[in-house]
């Protein structure tokens, strides 16, 4: 695996299934997590428990579905 240490890691649907199992590798390699989902709920727990894990996390309602969702997802990484 190449390096992830301090790189941002955007990840759609990333609350659950596949996603998070990608969130889960990319934050044990150092990267910062961007967990985006529209369960904002599910985004929000699968972030605390990266973040308790040691990782640094966000969690964003976002749906992929939608320009201006997604728009505001990029947004508030920028900001972040």
């Amino acid at each position: 695996m190449q390096d992830f240490r301090n790189k941002v890691a955007v990840i759609t649907g990333g609350a659950s299934g596949i996603g998070q199992g990608i969130a889960r590798a990319l934050a044990s390699e150092g990267a910062k997590i961007v967990i985006a989902d529209r369960d904002e709920g599910a985004a929000n727990r699968a972030a605390g428990e990266l973040r308790a894990a040691g990782a640094t996390c966000l969690a964003v309602a976002t749906d992929v579905r939608s320009n201006s969702s997604v728009e505001a997802l990029a947004a508030r990484v920028r900001d972040e």
